[in-house]
């Protein structure tokens, strides 16, 4: 039996700082969206490489406070791109663990951590 890639669901409270914090700033692409109808939470696809995350407003989907780990082959190059932005929510460092990997850390809008690992 073999398992296929997994896609984590992040909940999400505002479309507008979701949009600007994964898209503009992370850098992310909406793949697609959905609503069940006008007015309804909202349910989206974002990428970026090989990464995907899904985004939820849908109060049963999970919960906020989730923590990630995305493998990056370039952690040094991701802090310059995010630094170069002037994003004012985040300025994240760097951190050399003791476990031999070198990681950035973003916290979401909505409370989800995102460590960028390399």
């Amino acid at each position: 039996m073999k398992l296929g890639s997994i896609t984590p669901i992040l909940r999400i409270f505002d479309e507008a700082k979701a949009r600007e914090f994964y898209v503009d700033y992370l850098g992310f692409t909406v793949d697609w969206d959905h609503r069940f109808g006008p007015g309804m939470p909202l349910y989206l696809q974002v990428s970026r490489g090989d990464c995907v995350l899904h985004l939820s407003e849908h109060h049963g989907d999970c919960c906020p406070g989730a923590a990630l780990r995305i493998e990056v082959d370039d952690v040094d190059g991701l802090h310059a791109e995010l630094t170069a932005k002037q994003y004012g929510y985040a300025r994240p460092g760097i951190e050399d663990t003791p476990w031999e990997t070198r990681e950035l850390s973003v916290k979401d809008p909505f409370g989800n951590r995102l460590t960028f690992a390399g």
